[in-house]
C-alpha cells in the first residue's frame, strides 16, 4: 500500500517542499508515498474567497471558518481520509513512537492552521487529533506537517537503504544515538590539532563495539535528556 497524505492548506505551493528531495523525493517518484493538497479557498462562497472571520469574544487575529473547512474535508473520499490531524502547538508532542504509529497508516489527512487558529467546533465535530512538533509557535502548520511527514516517510519499507538504520537511531530504543566516526582515522583540524577515532571502533571486536555504543547512548542521554531515562 502507498502511504498517502491529504493536506488541507491555504498555501499548497509549499508542498512537497523538502519532501521532494533526497530519500523522500525518490520514494515519491517510486510511488511509496503520495500526497494531494486541498485549498480551503476553493470552497469559499463569496467573491473574495473568505476563509476566516473575527473571533467571538474579541481578541487579535482571525479564525478559520468551520463550514469552509468542513467542505474542504468532505471533498476527500471518506475511504481516503484516514486519520485526521491538526498541526497545533497545543497538541500531543510528536515523538518517535507516534511517528512509527502514523507511518503504519495508509492515509493521513493533515490540517495546516493559519492566522489565530481553527474554529474549535470543526475539530470537535470530526474528532481531529492535534499534534505539535515542539513548544514554540510557527506562522502556520505547513512546516510542521512537512517535518511530521518526513519522519513518517523515512520509516516506510524500502525508503532507507539500510533497513537496520532505524533501529539504532535516537529515540527508537528510548535513548539518544551514539556518536559516529568515519575516515580518516586521524583528522587534523585547521588549527593543527589531531583528533583520533576511538580505538574500540577500529578493534574489529563487534561485541565490544556494541557495548561501547550502548554505554555512549546512555551517557549522552543522561547528560542531555535525563527525562528519557526516567521513562
Amino acid at each position: 500500500m502507498t502511504f498517502n497524505c491529504n493536506i488541507i492548506t491555504l498555501f499548497p505551493d509549499m508542498f512537497p517542499g523538502s519532501l521532494g528531495q533526497s530519500l523522500s523525493g525518490r520514494a515519491l517518484k517510486d510511488g511509496k508515498w503520495s500526497y494531494q493538497t486541498i485549498n480551503p479557498r476553493e470552497f469559499a462562497t463569496d467573491k473574495h474567497q473568505t476563509v476566516d472571520d473575527t473571533p467571538y469574544g474579541g481578541g487579535a487575529g482571525m479564525v478559520l471558518k468551520p463550514d469552509i473547512l468542513e467542505n474542504a474535508l468532505l471533498s476527500i473520499p471518506q475511504e481516503k481520509r484516514g486519520r485526521l490531524i491538526y498541526m497545533s502547538p497545543r497538541g500531543r508532542v510528536l515523538d518517535q513512537q507516534l511517528v512509527q504509529d502514523l507511518s503504519n497508516t495508509d492515509n493521513l489527512t493533515i490540517l495546516c492552521g493559519r492566522y489565530e487558529g481553527v474554529d474549535q467546533r470543526f475539530l470537535d465535530a470530526y474528532d481531529i487529533a492535534e499534534i505539535s512538533i515542539g513548544d514554540y509557535v510557527l506562522s502556520g502548520g505547513e512546516p510542521a506537517a512537512i517535518i511530521m511527514m518526513d519522519a513518517c516517510i523515512r520509516l516506510l519499507g524500502g525508503v532507507m537503504g539500510n533497513e537496520d538504520t532505524a533501529g539504532d537511531e535516537s529515540f527508537s530504543n528510548g535513548l539518544l544515538e551514539y556518536p559516529h566516526y568515519t575516515k580518516p582515522a586521524i583528522w587534523q583540524d585547521a588549527q593543527g590539532k589531531s583528533h583520533n577515532v576511538p580505538e574500540i571502533l577500529t578493534s574489529g571486536n563487534h561485541a565490544k563495539v556494541d557495548e561501547w555504543r550502548k554505554q555512549q547512548s546512555i551517557t549522552l542521554t543522561q547528560a542531555r535528556r535525563p527525562d528519557l531515562l526516567k521513562k
